[in-house]
């Protein structure tokens, strides 16, 4: 036993701390680990001691650090990224068109009853069935509201409740009606001019003067970008989409290159000091085959439609008035002699052609010069016109 403590003696005295980064808890394992591989004549020479205080082997720190207790970050997931225009950004303003801080919050609504003139959703709904729906005639319309009226006036017999039914005639009926003021985009017409140099014996589709049925818009565009029901399906400036793979993507008007490249056009054409912050409403014109042809004699109509780029597909299709009617265009009818005729053929695409022209006029400034329109998200901004 003496021996071995010996033997135990002289492995310590001549194996230092520096030579191996091992651990041991107990001495008798340090013993072993230094006889099986720091041998006497393996081991490095001994640097003089320190004046540090004995080493603890079980403080010894590792050689190699442990692994952290919390996990590594997951890897990060492509996520798909919109690309802005950097001009034609669509910045908020106010309804003078002073630009303000990106997170204002829009102003408040009106206070008004949404069913306004109207005095409630029954009254309005009654109107909508008699007028648009059924085309009741003022008679029929009358006599139905006659019978309302003494059926309200026999349940007050009974009851306390007194009533004269929801409109007084069809008067009242029309007067409300009148009065709405959303979406009053009025009808209005005009006609092609008769050259009076023509000859006697000129054809009959030349002698004939040609209505043409049209709506402001100005107005019809307001009222799609003032609609609330667009706040969820509207963008306000050009975009490059990328999906998580980093591929484009194109979905939506707003995302295609003929929105970018004619913001950066227009940019450059007008300057910055014009439009820069502005948003592009791209207009969106198509004509419907279906002709309006009942009591219009020599004449047939084509409609014309109009929808904004800024509208998403989705609401475009739902048919929530996205797509408006804004014209119909004459086209003349004639003898079968004419149906030939070059200049028959030439007249009724110059006259198309001018149509379009003169209902368009109205955006003509819009083009130029920034307007303030109040959008889907209730918040003003300036909106430059485009045909697209």
């Amino acid at each position: 036993m003496a021996e071995e403590e010996g033997e135990r003696r002289d492995v310590l005295k001549n194996w230092s701390p520096q030579a191996c980064i091992r651990t041991f808890k107990k001495n008798g394992d340090l013993t072993k680990h230094v006889n099986r591989v720091h041998h006497a004549g393996s081991l490095a020479p001994v640097e003089p001691p320190n004046n540090d205080p004995t080493l603890d082997f079980e403080q010894v720190p590792p050689a190699f650090p442990f692994p952290s207790p919390s996990p590594p970050p997951p890897p990060q997931i492509p996520q798909e990224e919109k690309k802005f225009h950097p001009y034609l950004t669509g910045d908020i303003c106010d309804e003078q068109g002073n630009y303000l801080p990106p997170n204002t919050p829009p102003p408040p609504r009106s206070t008004e009853s949404p069913w306004s003139p109207f005095q409630g959703q029954a009254q309005f709904h009654l109107a909508d069935l008699l007028f648009r729906k059924v085309e009741m005639s003022q008679g029929n319309i009358d006599e139905l509201l006659d019978i309302w009226s003494l059926y309200e006036r026999q349940c007050a017999q009974t009851t306390e409740h007194s009533s004269n039914g929801p409109f007084n005639s069809h008067k009242d009926l029309y007067r409300l009606i009148d009065n709405i003021v959303q979406g009053d985009a009025s009808w209005k017409c005009f006609q092609s001019v008769v050259d009076e140099s023509l000859p006697v014996n000129a054809s009959e589709w030349q002698k004939i003067s040609y209505q043409v049925w049209y709506r402001d818009l100005n107005i019809v565009i307001a009222n799609i970008l003032a609609n609330p029901e667009f706040r969820n399906d509207f963008d306000v400036a050009p975009y490059v989409h990328l999906d998580s793979a980093g591929k484009r993507s194109w979905a939506d008007f707003m995302s295609g290159n003929f929105a970018w490249r004619h913001a950066t056009q227009i940019y450059e054409e007008e300057g910055a000091a014009t439009v820069k912050g502005a948003m592009l409403v791209p207009v969106i014109l198509g004509a419907d085959k279906t002709t309006v042809s009942i009591a219009t004699g020599h004449v047939e109509y084509h409609p014309l439609y109009l929808s904004i780029g800024n509208i998403t597909n989705a609401s475009r299709r739902a048919h929530r008035n996205a797509v408006i009617p804004i014209g119909f265009l004459a086209i003349p009818k004639s003898d079968r002699k004419y149906d030939n005729d070059p200049n028959f053929r030439v007249f009724k695409k110059k006259l198309y052609h001018a149509s379009i022209v003169a209902i368009l006029q109205a955006l003509k400034p819009g083009m130029k010069i920034p307007v303030i329109r109040k959008c889907p998200d209730g918040h003003f901004r300036r909106v430059i016109y485009d045909l697209a």
